[in-house]
């Protein structure tokens, strides 16, 4: 339009130039609308606003602008004075029209839930139903009073946590049976593996076994002794590898081999318990041979027999075992417990099927492709789906290399672990170092660390690892094995006890337990190999949690110490530890060097020492709360005994060596109850000697010199102590004297019973030669008819006297008399009479005496 400037097209607007404002949009969106908006209600719009138009125009009044919107932050304007005017002479002629108002409608609403809350403040808004009461009462009726009972207690009851079955508690006398069960079944495993290495050395067998191995896997097996050491330990492992690869395609696993046992928590778990019946049944030498020539048997066979594949070829190889005894503490795995037969419940797998099912879940298993199944298939080359491609990530140093599999699917049998019973080590003469070699199971060699079973595995556990060697001597090689042998396989060998009842050291025990199968000599071989094991077992790292601080040989935790141990004054923090969760915060650590054993006076006297003047007690141990027993000993009594002060506890630092008061003129110096006190060879008084023998006192009083009874310890039954004397204290100058008395004490006694014993066989002589003279003269003229007819008169008499019930009497009586019974002689006897049909009384019977003296006897009728 003419009059207008036109606004050249801006291409790229600035924000300022396309920000519209709130008005402008208004507008914009009112001219969208009004494309929806029907024409006729448009037409109706345009005739209502000529209509007001019209009416403006009638009545001269100039028409009010519309009200610019104000913007934000613009001050309001102040209206005029004219329009305000205006405006009030226009709001008395406004007139309004009557309009209908439409009836409101009125909403209703339920309650879902009685916890809803109306927002509204207004109670008054609130509509409500009509609800017909009467009618809900007509159908309610009155069926009388009634009680309600309520028991709170099964109502708490059944909000109680429900309790897992736990295990009761061993008691000692249990502990200890466990521990001699362990030991009994750790000597027979022993004596086991030892049969089976003497037989792995049979020319017959290895004579059997020979022919699987060629001529070139012999040489590869010997290598020369003009190779390096690097050339020489190649060729031993390609020979190995070799010689693993043909047995494990030969061998076939048809028996099932050792597991490792388990305790029974009672006596139902056994009654229906039967061995698997695909159990091993090798039993003697002639089933090893013919295990040998088959190549059939369990997997610890299998490594037995390649074991004397191995030393049939000249390779120094030793057998290997995993011993799987009982266990000797407590916590240890137990026997599943049987199905309840009651109730047909689908049968639940025990531990060990979980366990077997979870590790053949994540194993790998090749499954044979078709083209088109995998996406490398559609690149056309016909190779292209075998490729695998490489990955770029470096292996972690901490993980093993995956074993390759192996060519040919062996046979396993269906729940035996993963993990070796059985394996071979060889020995590598270039590094004077052993190699575990394993066929059958892991198909590994040369990794000393994939053999160790987790401990959640319930049918192998690697607590004791012996290697056999050709001449039946043996070594614990656990160590070599095991990752954390301090902290947790430890805990479940017999050194690993503290100590049992009996006062020896489990480590002791086993030390005189392998000391039968200890090598003739200690070689250089030898000593490298138990420095390595030794070094094996320093550097295993500090455990990561609280649980495998507990009697760790090297870290202690003060939580851990027990009652009479204590840290030594200024002991080094080696690290920190947190519990479970961080809940507890940080726990210090320290060296197991650090902690020291804290006793009284009193048992440091036991021990020979006593506390040094001016010490203070590093510890106060508190008196241990006793019950009082009532007045009647029943011990119903619920008062306590009165707590003292405690026991003052010091450590070995803070003592020094007892030295007792010497003999003077003879005269042995005694304690308060006459005796000396010598419980170790240090207390003895200075001029004096112990002579522990039972006739050491007498002799004193023989002699008549100053004896005093030495007193070597207590007895306790319970928590009451026996005083046990041991032998006399003497002056040393009569120790020669003490010695010839003891001697001629103990030859009178040797004297006096051979004299007793002499007595005693001349009285048994004596007796058969009486009794015999007897005899001789009872039968003395009597010809043999008329001893044969007194004989059968005997017989017919004692057939006559079973037939007459006779009365009860006493054991001791001799019913018949027997000429010829040797203990009858000096005796008398009861007869009865045989003419029972008689009258007579005095034909009834009678008491025979003999005369012992006179040889003879008589009858009293």
């Amino acid at each position: 339009m003419p009059g207008r400037k036109r606004s050249a097209p801006i291409d790229n607007p600035s924000p300022r130039t396309t920000r519209a404002t709130r008005s402008s949009a208004r507008r914009t969106a009112a001219k969208n609308d009004n494309d929806v908006i029907p024409d006729v209600v448009k037409e109706m719009v345009v005739e209502v606003r000529k209509a007001k138009q019209a009416a403006a125009e009638n009545e001269d009044t100039p028409t009010e602008p519309p009200r610019k919107r104000k913007r934000p932050g613009e001050k309001p304007a102040k209206p005029s004075k004219e329009n305000d005017a205006g405006n009030d002479g226009n709001d008395e002629e406004i007139e309004f029209e009557d309009v209908p108002i439409p009836a409101l409608t009125i909403q209703t609403m339920v309650r879902d839930t009685d916890d809803e809350e109306d927002d509204d403040d207004d109670d008054d808004d609130i509509q409500f139903e009509d609800v017909n009461i009467n009618g809900a009462q007509a159908n309610t009726r009155y069926e009388g009073p009634k009680t309600l009972d309520l028991d709170l207690t099964a109502y708490m009851a059944s909000l109680a946590p429900k309790k897992g079955d736990r295990r009761k508690a061993l008691g000692r006398e249990e502990k200890d049976r466990r521990i001699e069960t362990h030991k009994v079944h750790l000597l027979c495993l022993l004596a086991h593996v030892e049969l089976r290495n003497r037989w792995c050395n049979d020319p017959e067998v290895q004579d059997a076994l020979r022919p699987l191995l060629s001529q070139k896997t012999v040489g590869f097996l010997r290598p020369r002794a003009s190779l390096n050491q690097f050339s020489r330990t190649e060729s031993l492992r390609r020979g190995i590898s070799e010689a693993k690869e043909v047995f494990r395609t030969r061998f076939e696993i048809t028996e099932r081999g050792l597991q490792r046992a388990l305790w029974a928590e009672n006596l139902d778990q056994l009654k229906d318990y039967k061995p698997p019946p695909d159990a091993e049944t090798t039993r003697n030498k002639a089933d090893f041979l013919k295990a040998a020539q088959t190549l059939r048997g369990s997997r610890d066979v299998g490594a037995q027999l390649f074991c004397a594949l191995l030393r049939s070829v000249g390779v120094e190889a030793r057998l290997v075992c995993s011993l799987q005894p009982l266990a000797c503490v407590a916590g240890a795995p137990a026997m599943p417990k049987p199905s309840s037969k009651t109730t047909p419940k689908a049968k639940q797998p025990s531990k060990a099927e979980q366990y077997l099912a979870a590790v053949a879940k994540h194993e790998t298993k090749f499954t044979p492709t078709t083209p088109g199944t995998i996406p490398r298939s559609r690149l056309g080359h016909p190779d292209a789906t075998s490729y695998q491609i490489p990955s770029l990530l470096a292996p972690s140093p901490s993980t093993p290399p995956p074993l390759p599999a192996p060519k040919t699917q062996v046979k396993k049998i269906k729940g035996e672990s993963p993990f070796p019973i059985c394996w071979v080590e060889i020995l590598d003469h270039a590094h004077q170092k052993y190699h575990p070699v394993d066929p059958l199971v892991t198909f590994s060699q040369f990794n000393p660390k994939v053999y160790e079973p987790p401990s959640s595995d319930l049918l192998n556990s690697l607590t004791y690892a012996v290697a056999f060697n050709p001449d039946s001597s043996c070594l614990d090689v656990t160590r070599r094995y095991a990752k954390a042998y301090n902290s947790k396989t430890r805990r479940w060998r017999i050194d690993g006890l503290v100590s049992s009842r009996n006062g020896l050291k489990g480590e002791r025990w086993l030390r005189a337990a392998l000391r039968r199968y200890q090598p003739p000599s200690v070689t250089d071989l030898l000593q490298i190999e138990l420095n390595e094991l030794k070094a094996a077992e320093l550097k295993e790292p500090m455990p990561r949690n609280v649980m495998d601080f507990r009697d760790h040989p090297v870290y202690a935790l003060e939580r851990h110490l027990r009652r009479n141990e204590v840290l030594v004054p200024g002991a080094q923090v080696s690290g920190t530890v947190g519990s479970a969760g961080g809940r507890g915060g940080l726990e210090r650590i320290y060296r197991r060097r650090d902690v020291k054993v804290a006793r009284t006076r009193e048992r440091w006297f036991r021990l020979g020492r006593v506390v040094k003047g001016g010490e203070v007690p590093v510890k106060v141990l508190p008196k241990m709360k006793r019950k009082k027993k009532g007045r009647l000993g029943d011990g119903d009594d619920d008062e306590e005994g009165e707590q003292g002060a405690g026991n003052p506890v010091f450590i070995e630092s803070q003592t020094e060596v007892y030295v007792p008061p010497p003999v003077v003129g003879g005269r042995v110096p005694r304690n308060r109850f006459g005796n000396v006190d010598v419980y170790v060879p240090s207390m003895v008084p200075r001029g004096g000697v112990h002579l522990p023998h039972e006739r050491a006192r007498r002799a004193a009083f023989v002699l008549g010199i100053d004896a005093a009874p030495a007193l070597t310890g207590f007895e306790f039954r319970g928590r009451q102590g026996t005083a046990v004397l041991r032998g006399v204290v003497v002056a040393a100058e009569y120790k020669g004297a003490m010695e010839a008395v003891i001697q001629g004490l103990e030859d009178m006694e040797v004297e006096e019973e051979q004299e007793r014993k002499t007595r005693m066989l001349l009285a048994v002589w004596r007796r058969m030669l009486k009794g015999l003279r007897i005899r001789e003269r009872i039968m003395d003229g009597v010809d043999e008819e008329a001893e044969a007819e007194a004989e059968a008169r005997k017989q017919e008499d004692k057939g006559k006297a079973k037939e007459v019930d006779m009365p009860d009497f006493d054991d001791t009586a001799t019913p018949f008399h027997d000429d010829e019974d040797e203990d009858s002689a000096g005796r008398g006897g009861f007869f009865p009479s045989t003419n029972l049909d008689s009258d007579d009384e005095g034909e009834g019977g009678g008491f025979m005496v003999e005369e012992e003296e006179e040889g003879g006897g008589f009858v009293i009728e």
